[in-house]
């Protein structure tokens, strides 16, 4: 895997030495000193793999920690001194000395199949970032200008974080940065270490080791739950593999949106924070059902918890529910919280209420409480209609249906549970439902300009995939269902999800003129297969074992569905549908502008520039022009404002989420005079009292300025772009 792994990223423009030195980066800045730290406070039984994982885990949380403190005291290198310190001194003391190794009895050996299944689920996560991600988002420039929209806000706050502590909006100079920041750290981290660009961490190397060491723990939280390895195969499976089951045709993404492949790379802190918190839940699965030698524990548990609450904080809400869940069974078995519980909770809280306060600033990023936000942006991109047509009352409700009935194909096996109740009540079983309740609710109450609401739902997917795994297993063998029953069952799931889309023929976006109740042909047919299914089985079979049947099948559907979605675009012809509207191509120029003014200027300068809208949307303007600060690794005065708490502070459901104007007019206007009619009055007021040391002209916009050579200084020009320096302020 190594090897391959090593083929796909040199394919994309990787070179040798950048992954040897960021490969023993990983392996001993990172997960050597972690797994020290983890044999010595988390002792048990667990495979390599696992250990690896949790010590990968524990190493990049410790490493955020510490960048933070070097970068603060203006000397970034000194982030070594955690991985070389703790190393000497597992070195030096001798009670520590023996944690260099690990007896065999402690040892917990995997079988065979299980490591093939973690290379198969690795290599499926290697082979579609290689598609839908770098195949799509090179290295170089002009295609580089091409990336996702949300690649160069990424890339500029890696540069911030290179340069600064603490760290604000480099876009938009003098904004708070309300935002989940310890990804961007440790990329920086990586990049002062190892010599490697921060381009190249975050298109193509940052995330590999962090999707190798979630598929693992994703396992392992499935065997901590279930108690077997079908359980944890399951659950890892489940976790990379779980979509909304989509029995439509055509362009379907908007209803299928959210997976760990999805995500992996354009959401970095989604990937960050799903690995902080998975070492979370099996933390708090050992502590809240008491099992032993738990001292070391808690500290892990704390440090996981500061470090997940700067990677990405919604993870906290959804463990604060799995927590109160966990209360409830508690209080049902009429037992009031236990310490643990109770230590955990206030835990927690504290942990929210610091990312919210302080990291945060109190920002709500526009997230709102929207009922079924998610179900009418759905309605309107497969129906075709306007960004500001809302869908009739009963269409919403039928598309909220729809998603109900997909979510209960999905998550389907939690019902066997039912077959043994006392289970619903274990810690670690209401732990985790709670937590995936919290996410479904999230997903249906929660609106958001960016769909970010979904981020909670997808949070909870490898913890809904556990309970689903255990409540699979324990009814399978509650109804002794055999293994030739179990394959025929799973065959009629795999026909229904392949059989129903191309019958029933409901093409996304649908045709104009057709009326919207054909969306919900195979959904009804779905629900008809398993009602005829499951009443025709209880008849041969007993209900009990109809009850397992009808499970495994749904189980099939709902958990590889994003396979299912991805092989009926490749059979049907791929999307067919009208391309969305492109952007303009990107000029030529601005990488080598933004590197050289990245090579000659100092960290601290301010920079001021005339591009503010993506490029072939300036009418109105998409406010998501970010690769100035991006490129250059500089603060600018203003650039793009989408993505600020202020701005998104201003949005309501009824505005255009990217198209809201700057909201100092002024200021706006003093920045784009010195680049459109320069005035020596204009060129002071940016240096003297904004203390802007540069300016970068993209003349793509409308020309070079005349006359502005005569109050700055030309520097370079390459392409469409000019970098001008402003005189000294006077003393």
């Amino acid at each position: 895997m190594t090897a391959l792994t090593a083929a796909v990223t040199a394919f994309f423009g990787v070179s040798v030495p950048d992954m040897v030195l960021f490969g023993l980066y990983v392996v001993l800045g990172v997960g050597l000193p972690g797994v020290l730290l983890l044999r010595l406070l988390y002792r048990g039984r667990r495979t390599l793999a696992e250990e690896m994982a949790l010590g990968l885990a524990l190493g990049y949380a410790v490493e955020v920690f510490a960048y933070a403190g070097a970068r603060a005291l203006g000397v970034p290198l000194l982030v070594l001194v955690w991985p070389i310190g703790t190393c000497l001194l597992f070195l030096a003391v001798p009670r520590l000395r023996r944690h260099w190794t690990v007896s065999p009895s402690r040892r917990e050996r995997a079988p065979v199949w299980w490591s093939w299944l973690l290379a198969l689920l690795f290599g499926y996560l290697l082979a579609w970032s290689a598609v839908s991600f770098f195949r799509l988002n090179a290295l170089t420039w002009p295609a580089l200008g091409g990336a996702f929209p949300d690649m160069p806000f990424h890339l500029a706050l890696v540069g911030e974080l290179r340069h600064h502590m603490p760290p604000t909006v480099p876009m938009v100079a003098g904004e708070p940065l309300s935002y989940h920041w310890f990804v961007y750290a440790d990329l920086a981290a990586a990049s002062w270490v190892t010599g490697v660009e921060p381009l190249v961490l975050l298109f193509r190397l940052g995330m590999l080791p962090m999707l190798a060491a979630f598929v693992v723990l994703a396992g392992m939280t499935g065997r901590r739950i279930t108690g077997s390895w079908t359980g944890a195969a399951l659950t890892a499976t489940g976790t990379v593999l779980v979509a909304t089951p989509s029995l439509y045709l055509g362009s379907n993404g908007a209803f299928t949106w959210g997976g760990v492949p999805d995500l992996a790379w354009a959401s970095p802190t989604q990937t960050f924070g799903a690995l902080l918190f998975a070492p979370v839940v099996l933390l708090l699965a050992d502590l809240l059902e008491r099992r032993r030698r738990t001292a070391g524990r808690w500290p892990l548990l704390g440090v996981f918890l500061v470090a997940v609450a700067g990677a990405k904080a919604t993870y906290l809400p959804l463990l604060g529910a799995g927590l109160l869940a966990v209360a409830a069974a508690g209080a049902v078995r009429r037992r009031g919280p236990s310490r643990p519980l109770l230590a955990a909770l206030g835990m927690t809280a504290a942990c929210f209420l610091f990312a919210q306060f302080v990291l945060f600033d109190g920002a709500r990023q526009a997230l709102a409480v929207d009922p079924f936000s998610f179900m009418r942006t759905v309605w309107r991109e497969m129906t075709g209609a306007g960004e500001g047509t809302d869908p009739p009352p009963l269409s919403t409700l039928g598309m909220v249906a729809v998603f109900l009935l997909c979510w209960a194909v999905t998550w389907g096996g939690i019902s066997g549970l039912l077959s043994r109740p006392r289970l619903l009540l274990r810690p670690g079983v209401a732990l985790t439902l709670g937590i995936g309740a919290a996410g479904v609710g999230a997903a249906l109450l929660l609106g958001h300009p960016g769909r970010s609401q979904l981020f909670f739902l997808s949070g909870a997917y490898p913890y809904l995939a556990a309970v689903t795994a255990l409540g699979i297993v324990t009814l399978a063998r509650r109804a002794r269902q055999s293994r030739r029953a179990t394959l025929y069952a799973a065959g009629a799931g795999l026909a229904a999800a392949y059989l129903i889309p191309l019958l029933c023929d409901v093409r996304i976006p649908l045709e104009p003129g057709t009326a919207d109740t054909v969306l919900y042909l195979p959904y009804v047919v779905l629900l008809a297969a398993i009602l005829s299914a499951a009443a025709v089985l209880a008849v041969t079979n007993g209900r009990l074992r109809a009850w397992s049947l009808v499970v495994t099948a749904l189980a099939v559907v709902g958990l590889p569905a994003v396979v299912h979605a991805r092989v009926l675009w490749v059979v049907h012809g791929g999307d067919r549908s009208a391309p969305p509207p492109a952007t303009a191509p990107p000029p030529e120029g601005a990488l080598d502008a933004g590197r050289w003014l990245r090579d000659h200027s100092d960290p601290g300068d301010l920079v001021a520039t005339n591009a503010h809208c993506r490029w072939g949307r300036e009418e109105p303007c998409d406010g998501r022009h970010f690769w100035v600060a991006a490129l250059s690794e500089r603060r600018v005065l203003v650039e793009g404002w989408t993505y600020t708490a202020r701005n998104l502070t201003r949005w309501r459901p009824e505005l255009p989420s990217l198209e809201l104007p700057f909201w100092d007019d002024r200021l706006l206007a003093l920045n784009d005079s010195v680049f459109e009619a320069p005035t020596g009055e204009a060129v002071r007021d940016l240096r003297e009292r904004y203390g802007v040391r540069w300016l970068l002209a993209d003349e793509h916009r409308g020309g070079p300025a005349p006359g502005l050579a005569a109050f700055a200084t030309p520097r370079f020009r390459s392409g469409g772009y000019a970098v001008y320096r402003l005189p000294d302020a006077p003393a």
